[in-house]
């Protein structure tokens, strides 16, 4: 079942004065075709002039909100395991300068397993990441291909030890759910992945994203995918198969040993502030979203004209911020906690969720309300997204 971290470090992240850095890097080497992600391909990288603007970006930042410290980076993309680690550690080193890190800073890279960016794990290591997120996706050669991906199951396992003996905290993503795979299939992969000692895994179904190939194939009959009562199945089967091996699901689809979870995403789940700068990137800071120009170039005409690659900042009213923060919040095994959201909006905590449609859910067996605390049960986690629209209050969606 679903559990509850409980950990120092966990609870450290509805800190007020603290706030995490989000850093986006666009490029890839080639697009997958299940990937719907701000992600571009390009002949060349003038990593210069990214430095300069990404700098730019941080700056105009920390003007807007100079007080709280950095608790966690992540470089996401994209593919960040492309930059070069000296830009890494200039960013790193010019977020310190700016804001101060706090003292065992999570600093998380999403990383290819190429042999070539495998290579550059140790300088990634001394450049001061010290978390690395690997997209080894499935350890099947043929299915990797289906996925379009660029390494085989050699190449990402040779990675995997590379990233295991460079970095102290190690996590990979698999996808699962995959047109044809048996249950079976599935648990003997699973069972091979727990065996290399991680102590988190990101485990996603694979779902059919607008504007992907993979669209494109299912709409015009070339793809056929999973059914919902198989993928159900295979929900179950990975939450019996984690949690017996000690990694149960925090959130919906990552799995953690006790204070082994993301940090940083655990922000954005218990909807703390956080910073995003590069292409693409969203934030929340000071009850206000932003989001930054998506396309690279546009992202660096703006910096160039503007000092920043802003493209939306919006002030967000009290409703919409529980709104995002009950669709956030209840992704997790430890829920959301009313009484506490109603602190701070200033909203009314009855007016926040459809009280009849929560008890409704509960008797189900799908949603659990203990006083102010509700939390989707373990039944319900394959169903969120459905129940989500019922749960949240009309009113805090108008």
């Amino acid at each position: 079942m679903l559990h509850n971290p409980s950990s120092p470090v966990s609870a450290k992240q509805t800190d007020r004065d603290e706030i995490a850095l989000y850093i986006h890097w666009p490029f890839c080497i080639a697009k997958c075709p299940y990937c719907d992600f701000n992600s571009h391909v390009r002949d060349q990288v003038d990593h210069d002039a990214w430095q300069k603007a990404l700098f730019f970006d941080l700056r105009h930042e920390y003007k807007v909100n100079p007080s709280p410290r950095i608790s966690s980076v992540f470089f996401g993309g994209g593919t960040p395991s492309l930059m070069r680690p000296q830009l890494v550690a200039k960013l790193i080193s010019e977020a310190d300068k700016l804001w101060g890190l706090t003292e065992g800073c999570e600093i998380t890279l999403e990383a290819n397993p190429s042999s070539v960016e495998a290579s550059k794990f140790a300088d990634l290591a001394s450049a001061g990441v010290n978390r690395v997120s690997l997209g080894l996706q499935s350890l099947d050669d043929q299915t990797l291909a289906f996925l379009g991906r660029a390494h085989d199951v050699e190449e990402g396992l040779a990675a995997l030890a590379t990233a295991q003996r460079n970095f102290g905290r190690v996590n990979f993503d698999l996808i699962y759910a995959r047109p044809g795979q048996k249950l079976d299939e599935w648990q003997s992969e699973l069972q091979q992945a727990l065996g290399f000692g991680t102590d988190h895994l990101s485990l996603y179904q694979l779902t059919i994203e607008p504007g992907t190939r993979f669209e494109t194939l299912v709409r015009t009959g070339q793809l056929i995918p999973a059914d919902d009562d198989h993928c159900a199945d295979l929900f179950d089967l990975t939450q019996e198969i984690t949690t017996a091996a000690g990694l149960p699901a925090y959130e919906i689809s990552n799995h953690a040993r006790i204070s082994q979870e993301s940090r940083h995403n655990l922000t954005y789940w218990r909807y703390g502030d956080y910073i995003g700068i590069g292409p693409g990137a969203h934030g929340r800071r000071l009850n206000t979203a932003t989001e930054r120009h998506k396309k690279p170039e546009n992202f660096l005409s703006a910096v160039e004209r503007n000092g920043n690659g802003l493209k939306v900042e919006q002030a967000l009213s009290p409703d919409v911020q529980a709104a995002e923060a009950l669709m956030m919040g209840l992704r997790l095994g430890e829920g959301v906690d009313l009484a506490t959201l109603a602190e701070k909006t200033g909203l009314a905590m009855a007016g926040m969720v459809d009280e009849a449609e929560v008890q409704k859910l509960c008797g189900l067996g799908l949603v659990e309300r203990d006083g102010d605390h509700l939390t989707v049960k373990p039944k319900g986690m394959p169903l969120l997204d459905a129940m989500l629209p019922k749960i949240i209050a009309d009113v805090l969606r108008t």
